[in-house]
């Protein structure tokens, strides 16, 4: 099974073609109180990511970067408002502010720095092109059923990398492989299309270290860092956790969203179903409870409530029990792995936690342009991504 909604043909099309075909807002979680230490901007950017524009803030702003507040990432290609903090000292520069493919919309004042999660949820809007001719009838029953029954709270492949890696990359750290580690990270030359970056991946796996130190791309410095530690006689295992720890963390994460993907596809027939052993979590707070008598408790996922859940795997990650939790089990040890595994070295621990296998949809609405393309509005918890809806109404193989 491939869809929660496999029944229903997808209206095909691609989305975004521009950045104004993906509009993303922040929801935010509390209104600015207008006093306080601290400023925060409503900022609308477009083909920049969040990082691009926090650069810019600490470059232009002369701030470092852990001054500043961000409550979520957002994608590089599209049109997105968000919020962000910064010292109530910098009002005047931020006043006169410019900034590259972002500008400043509104500033306020709030007491407290803003801090990851701090927000309700998003506000999309989402143009999809080249759609069926038939389209917006079956848009309107997709949404209908992942109205009634959740969306697969799916991570999707954006989690994963230019090459696609970032869950292997994550996977060898835990596994304590090293060299295959290295080998993996300067990449495979057959998935690579810059030329440069193709070469320099050839030569060393060719063992020519020389050739791939010089060959690669200035701009890859972490890449370069790795080559020219094993060069030096370093053992990989050195050269690998010499790398940036929240690096090493984010291959970390794509590992534990792929192996929570996984657990989220084999339950796609039931999402909606809690059996006996499931953990079940609530929406409204992220609170977790065993589930002993599935019937006891159906009528709460009936109202999208609460629903079964998957670990992201961690040394803390509370496991299921029954068939639920020998699924969960059987991922970690297929791939030899257990939950004392995830502290791979220092600073590096994951402690892991509880993920809804769905989430609710709400404030859902269509509007048709014409024969080939319509536009899709909603409102997602936060945590949760768009691509997740768009793989139910689209459905490409």
């Amino acid at each position: 099974m491939n869809w929660l909604t496999e029944n229903l043909p997808g209206i095909g099309g691609s989305y975004k073609q521009c950045p104004e075909d993906f509009r993303v807002e922040e929801i935010p979680l509390y209104p600015c109180s207008g006093n306080g230490e601290h400023l925060y901007l409503w900022i609308e950017k477009s083909g920049i990511t969040t990082r691009d524009l926090l650069t810019q803030l600490t470059r232009k702003l002369k701030l470092k970067e852990r001054d500043i507040g961000y409550a979520g990432l957002k994608d590089a290609r599209a049109l997105t408002r968000q919020m962000v903090s910064v010292p109530f000292s910098k009002l005047e520069q931020a006043e006169k502010l410019n900034l590259n493919s972002a500008k400043i919309l509104s500033i306020n004042r709030h007491g407290n720095k803003l801090r990851l999660g701090h927000l309700a949820g998003n506000r999309f809007t989402i143009t999809v092109r080249d759609t069926v001719p038939d389209a917006l009838p079956r848009a309107k029953t997709i949404l209908e059923q992942l109205e009634k029954r959740g969306v697969p709270n799916l991570f999707g492949e954006q989690r994963y990398g230019i090459l696609g890696n970032s869950a292997q990359l994550g996977r060898l750290l835990l596994q304590q492989k090293f060299a295959d580690f290295c080998r993996e990270y300067i990449g495979d030359p057959e998935l690579i299309l810059n030329v440069d970056w193709k070469n320099a991946a050839t030569h060393y796996r060719q063992g020519e270290l020389e050739l791939a130190i010089t060959t690669l791309p200035k701009r890859m410095r972490d890449e370069r860092r790795i080559l020219l530690m094993l060069q030096e006689g370093k053992s990989p295992r050195t050269a690998v956790l010499a790398l940036p720890r929240n690096l090493l963390r984010l291959f970390l994460s794509a590992t534990q969203s792929q192996f929570f993907d996984q657990l989220v596809k084999a339950r796609l027939a039931n999402l909606d179903h809690l059996v006996t052993g499931d953990i079940a979590v609530k929406h409204i707070n992220g609170a977790c409870f065993r589930i002993e008598d599935p019937a006891i408790e159906q009528s709460r996922v009936d109202d999208l409530e609460i629903s079964p859940s998957a670990p992201l795997f961690g040394t803390k990650a509370m496991l299921a029990e029954g068939q639920p939790g020998q699924a969960e089990l059987n991922l970690l040890t297929t791939s030899g792995l257990s939950l004392e595994s995830w502290n791979p070295g220092p600073k590096l621990t994951m402690p892991g936690e509880r993920r809804p296998l769905r989430f609710p949809l709400k404030e859902a609405s269509i509007s048709a342009h014409g024969d080939d393309f319509l536009t899709f509005s909603f409102i997602l918890p936060k945590g949760s991504y768009a691509t997740s809806v768009l793989r139910e109404l689209i459905k490409n193989k």
